[in-house]
């Protein structure tokens, strides 16, 4: 874990150095230095540093290096913008039995603005639902370069939830719509690296992150890789106990009484595939849309208070599809942006008698300005 940890900081360290050398005169000034050290080296190892340079040089420009024709570079240093953040989250879980429960805690609406100085951003926010203390934490971190783009995300739930739909045979039960849940508890942490084939022409910064500005319609297909850790924790006797409370004593149909508490943790590792499309359909307006799959292998450990449960039933030791949908609205005139971008995630966990659907995303709504011309 330690030497993934390294190559995202690694990757992090050429993404964002990307910015800074999207023109020959800021890739000298950040190499300047080094080049004054070549004066006290020996000649040989002058021309090995000078080659190793050139080389970074080359790799770091690459990064940032478009096809104008497609796409029109960043003309401005500075950024600022007034930005909403619609939260949503959703855990659905099933067993052999036929029974399957949907959780879904309050979304969570989030305002405030932000400046930003290439590709560094500082904001504030408050959140417009929750205004008194919630034991929520949510972080995500989204870096988009012309080749590389990068998802950090960790979120861990408070008690808010609700019990969205609750069914058995694909009956809904009624009397569980809607109803506060506070046994269940849900945390997910991971990043998604991916890198775009046809980068000189198709811009993910033109459509995530208003940086650049697509100017001809384009499309790419997108390869990556993904982690993410995933730990669910069920109440099974406090729900027992909410059914019977609704429905009566007669609800063994609903609720398995042979369960009476449980967690499960599971690490997913995926292999990612997709396509990008960038369509400008108007002048200065940009929709864009991606979708990526990936086969991921989890391996899940499982804690259950009943002793004659086999905690074989957990052990999500096999392959399973899971998705990432991107989709934005841009208006772009390189001085004024406005828009609305969403990222969505699907995680998925099916077996005969357990099964689990993990769905979380945002969206984005922004107005705003660049300003201070390069």
């Amino acid at each position: 874990m330690k030497r993934i940890v390294f190559y995202i900081l690694f990757l992090l360290t050429l993404v964002s150095t990307s910015t800074f050398a999207q023109d020959t005169d800021e890739a000298s000034a950040a190499t300047s230095a080094f080049a004054d050290s070549l004066n006290t080296m020996p000649t040989e190892n002058k021309k090995q540093a000078k080659n190793f340079r050139n080389t970074l040089k080359k790799i770091i420009r690459g990064f940032s290096s478009v096809d104008t024709n497609y796409i029109e570079p960043q003309h401005y240093v500075m950024q600022t913008m007034l930005q909403g953040t619609y939260t949503y989250e959703r855990y659905t879980v099933g067993t052999d039995n036929g029974e399957e429960i949907e959780f879904a805690p309050e979304p969570s609406l989030k305002i405030g603005p932000y400046i930003g100085w290439k590709f560094l951003f500082w904001g504030y926010t408050f959140d417009v639902y929750h205004m008194e203390e919630d034991n929520r934490k949510e972080y995500s971190l989204d870096l988009y370069s012309s080749q590389i783009g990068i998802d950090l995300f960790y979120r861990k739930t408070g008690s808010n939830y609700k019990i969205k739909r609750m069914s058995y045979d694909n009956d809904k039960i009624p009397e569980m719509h809607n109803v506060r849940f506070d046994g269940f508890h849900a945390s997910i942490k991971g990043f998604n690296l991916y890198y775009i084939t046809n980068h000189r022409k198709f811009s993910y910064p033109a459509a995530f992150a208003q940086s650049t500005v697509q100017r001809r319609s384009c499309g790419s297909p997108m390869f990556g890789i993904g982690y993410m850790r995933h730990t669910l924790d069920i109440d099974w006797k406090k729900l027992s106990e909410l059914t019977t409370k609704r429905m009566g004593e007669d609800q063994s149909m609903v609720v398995d009484s042979n369960i009476v508490s449980g967690k499960v943790k599971y690490t997913d590792f995926s292999l990612t595939g997709g396509y990008g499309y960038n369509w400008v359909f108007a002048k200065n307006w940009l929709f864009s849309g991606s979708l990526s799959l990936g086969l991921a292998y989890k391996r899940a450990t499982a804690d259950n208070e009943h002793s004659g449960f086999d905690l074989k039933n957990f052990r999500l030791t096999n392959f399973n599809l899971d998705g990432v949908g991107r989709f934005a609205i841009v208006w772009n005139t390189t001085k004024w942006f406005a828009g609305a971008s969403t990222v969505i995630h699907t995680y998925n966990y099916h077996k005969q008698q357990f099964s689990t659907n993990s769905m979380f995303g945002n969206l984005k709504i922004y107005i705003g300005m660049n300003f201070w011309r390069k």
